[in-house]
């Protein structure tokens, strides 16, 4: 099995923060990443110790948000760049990982 080194990035937000669409657009149109995935959170908290959360009463869309996605370690290196300005830096998990590949 042939194999190639890949960085993988997950950048936490809530949905308020409404990064998003921006973030998404970033890295399929302009960056051209190899694979994103966005997961939506029923709880959470940050550095702030708020508790972002889900019920069936509850209408505000303020839950947790992770995008992950993942492309060579010199794509990374560039787009983490521009991450800098959107997110804080406790917002943004980095690690090597190795791609099965044909």
């Amino acid at each position: 099995m042939n194999t190639i080194d890949v960085t993988i990035v997950r950048v936490y937000f809530t949905e308020a923060e409404s990064h998003l669409n921006t973030l998404l657009q970033r890295l399929s149109e302009w960056e051209k990443v190899r694979g994103v995935t966005v997961f939506r959170g029923i709880s959470g908290f940050g550095k702030s110790g708020k508790l972002h959360t889900s019920s069936l009463m509850d209408i505000a869309m303020d839950l947790p948000v992770v995008v992950e996605f993942f492309d060579t370690p010199e794509k990374i290196e560039g787009i983490l760049e521009h991450l800098d300005k959107m997110f804080e830096p406790e917002h943004v998990v980095i690690w090597n990982a190795r791609m099965c590949v044909k």
